[in-house]
């Protein structure tokens, strides 16, 4: 809900009685007990339903749901009058389904990628200006490199950031780096170096990170794509450089590579996306 619908919201005032002159809830929160009043089993309410539901005055509801019809959240039939929920919602919880479903799927594979590999496996998430662990499936070994789920990366050789920043433009990447929210080359000319590494990494279908944020560690990521073929998270790999020699690099990167595709096929991106 947009601040200008809470504020259209709010014109009902918090201090509004109902017909028993007992004060109302906060109008937010009516708001939301009126899209909680529908459910799989009475998806259409009328306006009188609705208020015996959320008991509150029948005009208080019906001004609710005229500012949450103009938001897209309730849609109202002309014919009866009656209400039922909007595809604003489906837009509103979009973000937060997309992240929960891709993490549900990744998991088994994440746990087959961490089985085959003996390091430690993670799913990545971009949250507009660095990437974030929502899921790790830790190495089973004594000495490993981990990172808590919350744990975010902002520094353009971080692995997974660069499999996010190979499919953005190029001045967006700049603007990033221009407004200090993503650590970027220091020189300009290194600039130039990155974007081409970064076209490497698009082509080559995996992104290595050999020491470069930490000397002890490797990291190897991989996009992952959902049904439209949209890169939504990308599946890193997390090793000590000890156990990864710089021969080893080729074919860890097509093994994560690989277990980004099966996520990807999994949320049904397209064959040839996951090329």
């Amino acid at each position: 809900m947009s601040v200008d619908d809470v504020d259209r919201l709010a014109d009902n005032g918090p201090g509004e009685h109902d017909g028993d002159a007992k004060p109302s809830p906060s109008v937010l929160l009516n708001g939301l007990r009126v899209l909680e009043s529908f459910s799989i089993a009475e998806p259409v309410l009328g306006v009188t339903e609705i208020a015996r539901k959320v008991d509150l005055h029948k005009s208080s509801v019906s001004r609710m749901l005229a500012t949450l019809e103009k938001a897209g959240y309730v849609e109202r039939d002309e014919g009866t009058g009656r209400y039922r929920l909007g595809l604003g919602l489906i837009a509103l919880a979009g973000p937060l389904l997309a992240n929960l479903d891709v993490r549900r799927v990744a998991q088994p594979e994440l746990e087959e990628l961490t089985r085959r590999t003996g390091e430690t496996s993670a799913l990545m998430v971009w949250n507009g200006h660095e990437s974030v662990v929502v899921e790790q499936i830790p190495s089973p070994k004594q000495v490993k490199h981990t990172a808590a789920v919350g744990t975010r990366y902002d520094t353009y050789a971080s692995s997974s950031v660069q499999v996010f920043l190979s499919e953005m433009p190029r001045a967006e990447i700049e603007r990033l780096f221009d407004r200090r929210l993503l650590v970027g080359p220091e020189e300009q000319d290194s600039r130039g170096e990155y974007f081409d590494e970064l076209s490497d990494t698009h082509d080559r279908g995996y992104a290595v990170n050999d020491g470069r944020t930490s000397i002890e560690e490797v990291g190897i990521s991989a996009p992952v794509r959902d049904h439209r073929g949209v890169l939504v998270a990308a599946v890193m790999l997390s090793a000590p450089r000890f156990r990864v020699p710089e021969s080893m690099l080729e074919s860890l990167g097509r093994t994560v590579a690989e277990s980004g595709r099966r996520v990807s096929a999994r949320l049904g991106a397209p064959a040839a996306t996951r090329d």
